[in-house]
């Protein structure tokens, strides 16, 4: 297949890769240059707009970081609702399901079908072709589009018929991912200011229940090694748990954890630590206990 992927940064870069795996052709847009250079030298294709890119093909791929710029690519002047080839439009960002339900509007005015697909697992995982899949939207477009979603990962689980359905499975993932980060961040500086090894603690945790995201994947690929190189900004992580809180409140439900794990990471974007990874998170309890964790691998 054609397929136009606009937005190559720490997630599509490897998820476009792996269509290219896959032997699809690919044409790309992306703000930044270096971006795009490594796919462009596997023969990928470029172009100037979003429109030229829903103009040039009939399924188009987004990973953006925020909603802002999600929203600036399909409604802006020259956004991928002006284009005339984009029949399929595959998300793979968690927005939210209120921006879905104005997306999945939108689209359907043009006649083109929207496919809700976000995505767990960093990238790390989109590296390795083993992200979680999240979809949900028209089954006969789902089915359509399977073939390419899986080179993503073997995970592919589909939450629902409506656009949406996959935002609220992925915003469940964060919540959990969230509080993990926040809630080892604690724990592991509390071990280790009693004197206990991280390897020690790391070790012993993955064995036990409180095994969790942050110690199988952040604090021994980042932390530990204090290379703070996950891949994913606490801006995305504090956005992502705005929208799982929003959600909630919405259905009416208790957020009490959620909104604890959210003042943490509300602290660190206010003390200007937003755009840093997000495994420097444990900096900030760190700075609380006056105690820096030990560098271990």
């Amino acid at each position: 297949m054609h397929i136009g992927y606009l937005g190559v940064g720490n997630m599509g870069q490897p998820m476009a890769g792996k269509l290219l795996d896959g032997g699809h052709q690919l044409t790309l847009l992306d703000i930044n240059e270096a971006n795009m250079a490594p796919l462009l030298a596997r023969q990928a294709r470029r172009t100037d707009s979003p429109k030229a890119l829903a103009d040039a093909a009939e399924t188009v791929v987004v990973s953006l970081p925020t909603l802002g710029a999600f929203r600036h690519v399909v409604f802006g002047e020259d956004g991928l609702l002006k284009g005339r080839a984009m029949k399929t439009l595959i998300n793979t960002c968690t927005v939210g399901v209120p921006f879905v339900r104005e997306l999945e509007a939108a689209l359907r005015a043009i006649g083109c079908t929207l496919v809700d697909c976000p995505i767990s697992g960093g990238p790390a995982g989109a590296a390795a072709g083993t992200l979680s899949v999240m979809v949900s939207g028209d089954p006969k477009t789902v089915e359509s589009v399977r073939p390419l979603i899986s080179l993503w990962g073997p995970t592919v689980t589909v939450a629902g018929d409506a656009p949406g359905a996959a935002q609220v499975l992925k915003l469940t993932n964060n919540i959990l991912f969230a509080v993990s980060l926040v809630a080892t961040s604690e724990a592991f500086v509390m071990g280790a200011k009693y004197g206990l090894d991280p390897k020690v603690m790391l070790d012993s945790i993955a064995a036990g229940t409180g095994a969790n995201g942050a110690t199988r994947s952040v604090f021994p690929r980042a932390v530990l090694p204090r290379t703070f190189q996950f891949g994913a900004t606490l801006d995305i992580l504090i956005k992502d748990v705005d929208l799982a809180i929003e959600q909630g409140e919405e259905l009416g439900v208790p957020m009490w954890v959620c909104q604890a794990a959210r003042l943490v990471l509300k602290h660190a974007g206010m003390a200007g630590k937003g755009g840093d990874d997000l495994s420097t998170l444990v900096k900030v309890i760190e700075d609380g206990a006056q105690f820096q964790l030990p560098r271990s691998v």
